[in-house]
């Protein structure tokens, strides 16, 4: 290292997660604990063979620990100032750097406040509606919204990959007795031999609607008939986890940044459909697969019997230390561009509070449903990507159902685009191949671009009633 490098704020976080002591880290990285809180506190920089010892000890990427700056922090804090109520408050990007360099724990705190600041308007907005329609019961009108946020910062923190649950899901497998290819059969006996649980399928009127319901009194996991093949394996692998991982998912529930019982069942629920794509599509057999395949996803859902969806999550989560496989980066929008899945990889934070940029692909993928599209993508600060997306549907109730798709995508950096099958037709070495994006109009400083919505807060606003631009916000030469 160059230069005296403090990382302490960094380690102390990753030491908790893992449940270690101080003084249990210190005897792992051959230090005594007095200097080993002088690191986290700050005091003693960290050095070239410390950080190597750190990064084993704390089963992290090296590059991830070395970052310095918590990149999604900054980029939420960047997003949350470009909040019109700060617009008479202008911060620099080194403001926001230095900010989040030395006051991380405040920074998160800024980044609370405003979250329930953004929770109340939006409960006023709805109280009023309703108040204009006449109806009476607003009770929690938002608090879902706000752990669905809490549970995609979990998501994120822990880089959507979670060994213990890994390791729970190949105990499973292993226990289950292998018939071939009859995965279904496998899992539904494991579960009548280990917890006594019948798998029953019903009709959709006899579900009520429900795609999976389960019976404690009965000891009967019910699944709806409208479910394929793929996914009643997805959903008897997240009653299977539910009820045999407790304790695992018990671990990680404990983490503090998951303040209330809502948004801890729901992080319940993610983590549970994690195990099940890890029993559905286990680790070294799905990395080397995609490998083999070069990220044909289309392929892998064959193979593996699961959905799009699934093998784009599952592909986000190949984070194991000595055998990771590409970062990807995967979202999921509805029609409306609201966002109801990310995580961010390769560089990129997706936003929270404001709209995503219409020119990524994953918003052209509804254009023509059922097909794979394929982007080259530049962001501002210079970051290319190869993005990939398709549109994907819930299961129909049957006829006079109303349709509701999604778009899914995933993508990575541009330097491991030879490495998926996707890229085969792209020129690569052309910077005009590549698409200028952006993540949200109010942050994205391209002045020229077509598809502006909204003033970037970057500059100021400038409107000559006389002369029209590429776009009603976008300046002109005189």
């Amino acid at each position: 290292m160059s230069k005296s490098v403090f990382l302490g704020r960094r380690i102390r976080p990753l030491r908790l997660r893992m449940g270690l002591s101080q003084a249990e880290l210190a005897r792992r990285l051959g230090i005594s604990a007095s200097y080993l809180n002088l690191v986290e506190h700050d005091r003693r920089p960290v050095t070239t063979g410390l950080l190597l010892d750190l990064a084993r000890a704390l089963d992290v990427d090296l590059r991830a620990l070395a970052a310095g700056t918590d990149a999604d922090l900054l980029g939420a804090l960047t997003e949350l100032f470009s909040d019109p109520l700060f617009e008479h408050h202008p911060l620099t990007a080194t403001d926001l750097h230095q900010f989040v360099e030395t006051s991380p724990d405040v920074a998160r705190a800024v980044l609370q406040l405003h979250r329930g600041l953004t929770s109340a308007r939006a409960t006023l907005e709805t109280l009023g509606e309703r108040l204009l329609d006449e109806q009476r019961d607003a009770g929690g009108v938002d608090k879902m919204r706000l752990s669905s946020e809490q549970v995609s910062d979990f998501l994120q923190r822990h880089g959507n990959y979670f060994p213990t649950l890994e390791s729970e899901a190949e105990r499973v497998l292993a226990g289950a007795d292998d018939d071939g290819h009859d995965l279904y059969g496998r899992l539904t006996r494991y579960l009548q031999r280990e917890h006594g649980v019948r798998v029953r399928i019903l009709t959709v009127d006899e579900m009520g609607g429900a795609m999976r319901r389960f019976d404690a009194g009965r000891r009967e996991l019910l699944l709806s008939e409208v479910l394929r093949r793929g996914s009643r394996n997805f959903q008897v692998a997240v009653q299977t986890a539910l009820l045999g991982s407790g304790p695992a998912l018990d671990a990680l529930l404990r983490d503090p940044q998951l303040t209330s019982a809502e948004s801890r069942t729901l992080c319940r629920v993610a983590l549970a459909s994690y195990f099940a794509g890890a029993l559905l599509m286990p680790y070294e057999r799905f990395r080397q697969a995609a490998d083999a395949e070069r990220y044909d996803i289309e392929l892998l859902g064959h193979r593996f019997r699961v959905g799009w969806e699934q093998t784009c999550h599952r592909l986000t989560t190949l984070r194991r230390p000595g055998a990771e496989g590409v970062s990807f980066y995967m979202l999921r929008v509805d029609l409306a561009g609201n966002i109801s899945k990310r995580f961010g990889a390769a560089g990129i934070q997706f936003p929270r509070f404001s709209g995503l940029c219409s020119l990524w692909n994953v918003h052209a993928a509804f254009l023509q449903p059922g097909r794979v599209r394929v982007q080259l993508s530049q962001l501002p600060n210079g970051t290319t990507v190869l993005a990939i997306a398709r549109t994907v549907e819930r299961h129909s109730r049957g006829y006079g159902a109303p349709e509701a798709p999604f778009a899914v995508g995933v993508g990575c950096d541009a330097s491991d685009a030879r490495r998926i099958v996707y890229a085969d037709a792209l020129d690569l070495s052309s910077r005009s191949a590549a698409i200028p994006i952006g993540v949200t109009c109010r942050l994205c400083e391209r002045t020229n671009c077509t598809a502006r919505a909204f003033p970037s807060l970057g500059r100021p606003l400038r409107i000559d009633e006389n002369v029209r631009g590429v776009s009603f916000f976008a300046p002109v030469d005189s």
